[in-house]
């Protein structure tokens, strides 16, 4: 009988879990439960929804075959320890410094689950090179555009957390760039700035942006800058680790067409022949690569470079 992993997505809002066949990577059919969280509910609260969505998993499969739970976690979190540091984060902050593992397990309809945990970039990444576009290269970046800017790199597998070709546990948020930081340029942070600005009008995301761009208009144009942008930043970068392939995840990925020729056009000024391909896991990448922490020799190969946040 083939082992099973749950692996599980925490969203700034929102928890998705589903069962994966640890053989294939795939997920298992019918297994997918979400749902909508209060970020700002007391500890109990927040954990009891948690369990809700893994416990309709894990009632859709043979518990003699679980293997454990991992999870796609989003920081500040000391990883190697479960233990969350949500604080002045403006979401989860009643986890702080929550052993999750010791408090979560009373909530789980299954008792004595392993429990492993990923920064959800890392986890994305891990996905889409165990399993999908990044899976026939030995080198890759994978970045995710959306509420922030998410990223790791990953080398023969294994996430690149300390190496001087690349940045601080694989994270390019936080880099200085241009008036700000990285976040604040690739993300749909970025794009809503930017739409008001010029119209002085507010729009929830990109799509809103993308359905009015028009080859030639204003619209279109900061779409044209967003690529350029993303490759000047990217480029340093790409030159010093020197993937095989950029997968790009997240909602703002969904305008792939409108930003990527831009994007293209500088690498290639810049001598960067580089293959890019946008996720068909999407969220799926990030429960795959969650789930991969249960299988025994990919664990003991990244356990002890987990970031403590």
């Amino acid at each position: 009988m083939s082992k099973i992993g749950i692996g599980v997505d925490i969203g700034g809002s929102h928890i998705v879990c589903c069962a994966i066949d640890m053989a294939s990577g795939q997920p298992i059919g019918d297994t997918h439960a979400e749902e909508k969280v209060n970020n700002k509910g007391t500890r109990d609260e927040i954990l009891e929804t948690w369990a809700k969505a893994i416990n309709k998993t894990i009632a859709t499969i043979d518990v003699a075959s679980l293997a454990g739970i991992g999870f796609a976690m989003p920081g500040p979190f000391r990883y190697k320890v479960g233990v969350a540091m949500f604080e002045g984060t403006d979401k989860y902050e009643e986890l702080y410094n929550v052993d999750i593992k010791a408090h979560l397990s009373p909530f789980l309809s299954v008792q004595n689950i392993e429990m492993r945990f990923i920064n959800d970039a890392s986890a994305f990444a891990v996905g889409t090179a165990w399993f999908g576009e990044a899976k026939d290269s030995n080198r890759s970046i994978s970045i995710t555009l959306g509420t922030g800017f998410g990223s790791a790199l990953v080398d023969n597998d294994l996430p690149v957390v300390v190496r001087e070709d690349a940045p601080e546990h694989g994270c390019f948020w936080p880099i200085p760039y241009k008036e700000g930081i990285a976040d604040d340029y690739f993300s749909t942070r970025w794009f809503v700035n930017a739409y008001e600005k010029l119209t002085g009008e507010k729009v929830k995301g990109v799509k809103e942006v993308a359905m009015k761009a028009e080859k030639g208009n204003q619209f279109d144009a900061l779409f044209i800058e967003f690529g350029e942008n993303m490759a000047d930043f990217m480029i340093p970068w790409l030159k010093k680790f020197k993937p095989e392939v950029l997968v790009i995840g997240g909602n703002v990925s969904r305008a792939f067409e409108l930003f990527y020729p831009s994007f293209k056009v500088k690498l290639e000024e810049n001598g960067i022949e580089l293959k890019v391909e946008v996720s068909k896991l999407m969220e799926d990448a990030a429960l795959i690569g969650s789930a991969r922490l249960l299988d025994e020799s990919f664990w003991e190969k990244v356990k002890d470079d987990l970031p403590e946040l």
